[in-house]
């Protein structure tokens, strides 16, 4: 991770690259540090303190203090995150603009694109439709729409942040902190929520559709575009706009067919963020020997502690493995939808290649989406991932065909790994093994075709139990290893690979 989850501040005070922006921008709040609206400058040490500490100005922060804290209260302000500061924050930064609603003309563009998108998309996927209505957002409605999936996501780590370091207080100071962790939470809590706001406000100007960051943000079934941001990034680009419009609009209704007809993959993409938060961990020991040196009378060392990087986790290798997860996961969505979307358009939208192409350098110089995964949740997505996962779809189309590459998604202990993405071709190959044993099964049995029809040849969209497609490959799999083991007489079973041979 080359950010931290939000939450923590960075090691070095003087790190301005982490703190642009209110809650301390990219990275961290601090645990109640750098507030909007709280004036640190009267304490020794603060913008304004070098001098003595100054009882006026700490009543004046702590009246700021319960005056944020009341109209910060109410529904969505209690838990790790308070989200209805989250939502204040967003809104405001986004001004007036930001909440201009579409107007009815982007709304039926918007229903064209995507009306002609399905059309195209019927002859180059087996999944059928997945939005059931189209909509616009402006940026507000955008982040009105997505904060419950952002809560959903933000919670883990932030519950964990916030459990982590109160866990780690040696247990007299807990003792003596108690009737105090309430107010801490709150003010954690407002911290999370404005660092949130900032981002959410960032990326609210920036998203194009409500797919744009790989995650199904918004309601299931509904694919929306955002008219504002399209129009600022179709201003870049040597196209017309009506080609860009119908162009995202392609692979927006390809992510809702994605999300709409795998059920699986919604939970196990927002799992794997839980999972990665559970992995969250503080070194104790080190926030121990901190705190013996700090003088509870001098305020300037307490903020000096703050700062110091105590409270920045440290990365496990259980987290390392879910975000590696996630990660492919993730590059598997986006490059299963770039080989889609560029199959439907074909030559039909003359510049495809080159918005397709666009769309990926402009992840990889680090976009919206990158950027707020890393502040928000300590995951980046890697372009080279990306590409790699579009080479392996495109592989496993031309060896299998369009019904072959979609009955990948029947099930997750079916999809490629990391270390298949780097071998394509080892896992096309074992897939060709598996149709291949499917097929000699089948005519062994004398049930001609149907035997065949019943593994990965069928079309995913005829398929009424994908465990029962699991069950049969892993089945034809042993097959294929028991005749491989009777011919060989080798006393070790075969790898995939050479089943494939």
């Amino acid at each position: 991770m080359s950010d931290l989850p939000f939450g923590f501040g960075p090691s070095d005070p003087d790190d301005e690259s982490r703190r642009s922006g209110p809650g301390g921008g990219a990275g961290g709040a601090g645990f109640g540090f750098g507030l909007p609206g709280m004036n640190m400058g009267g304490l020794p040490g603060g913008a304004g303190g070098p001098g003595g500490f100054d009882m006026g100005q700490l009543g004046q922060m702590l009246t700021q203090l319960g005056q944020m804290l009341s109209q910060s209260s109410g529904p969505g302000a209690e838990g790790p995150v308070n989200y209805k500061l989250a939502t204040q924050m967003a809104h405001q930064q986004l001004g007036a603009e930001g909440g201009v609603a579409p107007t009815a003309e982007q709304q039926r563009a918007a229903e064209e694109s995507v009306r002609l998108a399905e059309l195209w998309l019927e002859d180059a996927t087996t999944l059928p439709s997945g939005a059931s209505q189209v909509a616009v957002w402006s940026p507000a409605q955008w982040i009105d729409t997505t904060m419950p999936t952002w809560q959903r996501l933000c919670d883990p780590v932030a519950q964990r942040v916030a459990g982590a370091w109160v866990e780690g207080l040696p247990e007299e100071a807990r003792q003596m902190a108690g009737p105090m962790l309430g107010m801490i939470s709150q003010v954690g809590g407002m911290a999370f929520g404005s660092q949130l706001g900032a981002g959410l406000a960032q990326l609210a100007k920036e998203v194009l559709t409500s797919s744009d960051v790989g995650l199904p943000l918004g309601p299931e079934g509904t694919a929306a575009l955002l008219p504002a941001a399209i129009a600022t990034f179709t201003e870049g680009l040597d196209r017309p706009a009506g080609e860009v419009l119908v162009f995202l609009a392609a692979r927006e209704a390809a992510h809702q067919r994605l999300f709409g007809h795998v059920p699986w993959l919604r939970q196990r993409l927002l799992a794997t963020v839980e999972e990665f938060a559970r992995g969250i961990h503080i070194d104790t020991s080190r926030m121990e020997e901190l705190a013996r040196e700090v003088d509870p009378t001098n305020p300037a060392s307490l903020q000096e502690l703050m700062s110091s990087g105590m409270f920045e986790p440290q990365t496990t290798e259980s987290q390392k493995a879910a975000l590696r997860r996630l990660e492919t996961l993730l590059a598997l969505v986006e490059g299963w939808v770039d080989v889609v979307v560029a199959d439907a358009v074909g030559d039909r939208l003359p510049g495809a290649v080159a918005l397709g192409e666009t769309l990926r350098r402009r992840r990889a110089s680090g976009g919206p989406a990158e950027q707020t995964f890393a502040t928000l949740v300590g995951l980046e997505l890697r372009p080279r991932r990306l590409r790699d996962a579009a080479a392996l779809w495109r592989r496993l189309t031309d060896e299998r065909g369009i019904e072959g590459r979609d009955a990948v998604w029947a099930h997750p202990d079916l999809m490629p790994t990391a270390d298949d993405l780097d071998d394509p071709s080892a896992f096309v190959g074992r897939r060709k093994g598996v149709e291949g044993a499917e097929g000699s099964g089948s005519g062994g049995s004398g049930s001609g075709g149907s035997a065949s029809e019943a593994g990965t040849g069928e079309s995913f969209t005829d398929l009424d139990d994908p465990l029962a497609r699991l069950e049969a490959e892993m089945k034809a799999e042993q097959e294929a290893r028991d005749r491989s083991g009777e011919s060989g007489r080798s006393g070790e079973e075969p790898d995939d690979e050479g089943k494939s041979s």
